[in-house]
């Protein structure tokens, strides 16, 4: 059965998160219901990771078997199409080999989280960011998020329902940015590794977040990753403000 992968991009407010559920609508479900309109038989689909309820996805990437021997282009058309009106798409389909597979054979996955600081509510980007209302001191933020970089025991940082077998990762970048918007600033950080813990972004924002606010320091930080407790951490923020942005692989799957 030749294999396909798929480059998805999902507004994550209106689901559960990634994976299907019995009761609630997931973007997998939606993806799936989706292919076997045009397969009947698909099996299914498997994801590089998983994103909880309400975290967005610029390039999510999923394997699917199909019967078939479609053009990918035509594939891709296809599944947009019965993909309406989920805010869910299809950015672009390869063909690929047997063995290949979105979770097991990523080099690095991507991620961005967005904080909007000003004093009204958001309109535009409600749901879309983390809506905070005093400044935030980027340089601040950095000097925390460099605490993080490296092969670390990062339990601290790890939901207590996280199923990774251990909390030693490499992070190899933590990186944020600051720019002025109408009104305020955006803050947007950026996290790069092989693989991630479950909640484990979150952790980071919402602990530099603390930081940028000025009720830590970067040695807090230093001092949370230490504790190996996940007491130590800051308040893990919330869900929408986050971005899987892209999943690479050895083979540059995508042409991108």
């Amino acid at each position: 059965m030749p294999r396909y992968a798929l480059l998805i991009e999902y507004n994550g407010a209106p689901f559960s998160g990634w994976q299907r559920q019995k009761e609630h609508p997931s973007v997998q479900q939606a993806i799936e219901e989706a292919l076997r309109v045009l397969e009947p038989a698909c099996a299914g689909i498997a994801a590089a990771g998983r994103t909880d309820a309400g975290v967005h996805a610029m390039g999510q990437v999923a394997h699917c078997d199909l019967v078939k021997e479609w053009d990918p282009f035509r594939l891709s058309e296809a599944l947009n199409f019965h993909l309406k009106p989920a805010p869910v798409a299809i950015l672009k389909v390869a063909r690929v080999a047997d063995d290949w597979h979105a979770r097991f054979s990523a080099t690095e996955r991507r991620y961005m989280f967005r904080i909007v600081s000003r004093r009204a509510p958001l309109v535009h980007d409600a749901g879309l960011a983390w809506h905070v209302q005093h400044d935030l001191d980027v340089d601040a933020m950095q000097a925390g998020a460099d605490r993080l970089i490296g092969k670390h025991d990062f339990t601290t940082f790890r939901s207590t329902m996280c199923q990774a077998d251990s909390p030693v990762k490499t992070l190899d970048v933590a990186r944020v940015e600051a720019f002025d918007i109408p009104f305020g600033r955006e803050f947007r950080l950026y996290f790069q590794a092989r693989s991630f813990l479950h909640n484990q972004v979150r952790s980071f924002v919402g602990t530099l977040e603390r930081v940028g606010s000025g009720a830590w320091v970067a040695d807090d930080v230093t001092a949370a990753l230490e504790a190996r407790d996940r007491a130590a951490c800051g308040p893990v923020c919330p869900p929408h403000g986050l971005y899987l942005t892209g999943v690479q692989y050895p083979d540059d799957t995508f042409g991108t």
